[in-house]
């Protein structure tokens, strides 16, 4: 719908043409989470949409202080869609939140972070837009339960997808279709359950305004993925918001949940979010260049360039959980050795095969959906342009399987490695973080990797295991 909607004039004839009766205003914290507040259409003015939305900036996690609370949030029409879950008619609008003290866009909202890296873009001369395309992959469970306790700790997830469920009792029997570990890539129903479940999603991702390619089961048990066409940096940010919104409550509308957790299931492959980039100036395409590698320019490849060098900081944005480091292991599908292939699936930066000047780019394989995406797709971007102005050669290409490449030789042959927790990586983030400015500021660097030290490391380095009592209780 925001297509079709370039000023608050349109927004507000929009509204009146559907019968709108709320307004869902939404922003993005560090965490990536959506916050809302909604709003009475009659209480909305167009003079309102023009000085910004009110709201207290001290309940969000990690950001104002309780004595400067006040904080304004600044609608975006063009990014409004309608709500397709709401029982009353409702149009959701992406905001930007605006600092009042300094009267500026706020340096610890993400999508305001991600603006300033296309200003710092345009203003480098480099080029004009980049592009982003992630691919966000999902499980869907039918049942979780999590004890988290001073004496007790305990998940459990449950999908008729699994294996373990092959001595279930079901009301109607056990039909014993299951893909099994590794097993779930392309297979057609009955063993595939989640067809018409992700039909849905796909017409509703298609209806809030996103451009839905095809969606398939992935490799593991109960995983799926649906493809987007690629988009503006922020755009492309927005829509993976959206997409995992539609996705949630599709699930939690037909009695099922869904994550986008990176590893839930121990011993199957994990969610990743691969991230497709590429930079344009005057509608060309500057990481294109017949004859080369792949067809690739010397600047796609001082920006993967980039990108590694920067690699171990960059994932504190791009991999910011601590589960995040379950997945990047190897034998899963999930690489750390970062080098660059064409086609290569065992490579951190793979190069898609039989891409024209239009369809040549490069796909980050490691992120993961715990990412907020506005700070994933601008950090990226960054250590990118880093790798541009100081033409950084990456290392590579590597056309092997480097999955089967042992650690010995990894070292021997000096291949750097993606952080192996996230301590390491956001230690990383405190050494080596110049490449992120101006756009990321150093009190919301020194904000962020205090928050993910808080809420992340430390209680998660606090926590014993039921794998710690099994190896180690009988000492």
């Amino acid at each position: 719908m925001g297509k079709f909607v370039n000023n608050n004039k349109e927004f507000f004839q929009y509204c009146e043409d559907n019968e709108v009766l709320f307004v869902d205003f939404r922003f993005s914290d560090m965490k990536g989470m959506w916050h809302h507040i909604s709003y009475m259409m009659s209480a909305i003015s167009e003079s309102q949409f023009d000085n910004g939305i009110p709201f207290d900036g001290s309940s969000v996690d990690a950001w104002q202080p309780i004595n400067k609370s006040d904080m304004i949030l600044k609608p975006d029409v063009n990014s409004s869609f309608l709500d397709p879950f709401t029982a009353d008619s409702t149009i959701i609008v992406i905001c930007d939140v605006y600092d009042i003290y300094k009267n500026e866009l706020y340096e610890k909202c993400p999508r305001s972070i991600a603006k300033k890296a296309l200003e710092h873009l345009s203003v480098s001369g480099v080029g004009d837009v980049a592009y982003f395309g992630p691919e966000n992959e999902f499980f869907i469970f039918d049942d979780v339960k999590i004890i988290d306790s001073i004496n007790e700790s305990y998940y459990r997830v449950d999908t008729d997808e699994g294996e373990w469920s092959d001595n279930t009792d079901y009301e109607i029997g056990n039909m014993g279709h299951r893909p099994r570990t590794k097993g779930g890539y392309f297979p057609v129903q009955p063993t595939d359950s989640m067809v018409d479940l992700r039909a849905e999603m796909m017409q509703i991702l298609s209806d809030v305004g996103l451009e839905v390619i095809l969606g398939h089961h992935e490799v593991a048990q109960g995983q799926g993925e649906i493809g987007i066409v690629y988009d503006g940096l922020i755009e492309a940010a927005d829509n993976v918001q959206k997409y995992k919104y539609v996705c949630k409550m599709v699930a939690h509308l037909n009695g099922k949940t869904c994550t986008f957790m990176p590893k839930p299931l121990y011993g199957d492959n994990g969610n990743g979010m691969h991230v497709h980039q590429s930079i344009w100036k005057d509608g060309k395409n500057l990481f294109y260049k017949q004859g080369e590698y792949a067809n690739l320019s010397d600047m796609a490849r001082h920006y993967i360039g980039g990108v590694f060098k920067h690699a171990r900081a960059v994932a504190a944005f791009t991999n910011p959980s601590t589960n995040s480091y379950k997945r990047l292991i190897p034998g899963f599908e999930a690489p750390s050795i970062l080098t660059y292939s064409s086609q290569n699936r065992s490579a951190s930066c793979r190069i898609p095969y039989g891409a024209g000047e239009g369809a040549t780019r490069i796909e980050m394989r490691f992120p993961d959906s715990t990412a907020c995406p506005y700070l994933a797709f601008a950090a990226m971007l960054m250590a990118g342009l880093d790798g541009i102005k100081n033409k950084t050669e990456p290392i590579g290409p590597m056309d092997e399987d480097l999955f089967e490449m042992p650690l010995s030789e990894i070292r021997e042959r000096n291949i750097p490695q993606m952080p192996h927790t996230l301590r390491g990586s956001l230690e990383a983030l405190i050494r080596d973080n110049d490449f992120l400015k101006p756009v990321f500021t150093q009190d919301m660097v020194d904000v962020y990797q205090h928050f993910k030290f808080e809420t992340q490391v430390w209680p998660d380095e606090a926590r014993p295991t039921a794998f710690e009592f099994k190896t180690t209780y009988s000492c």
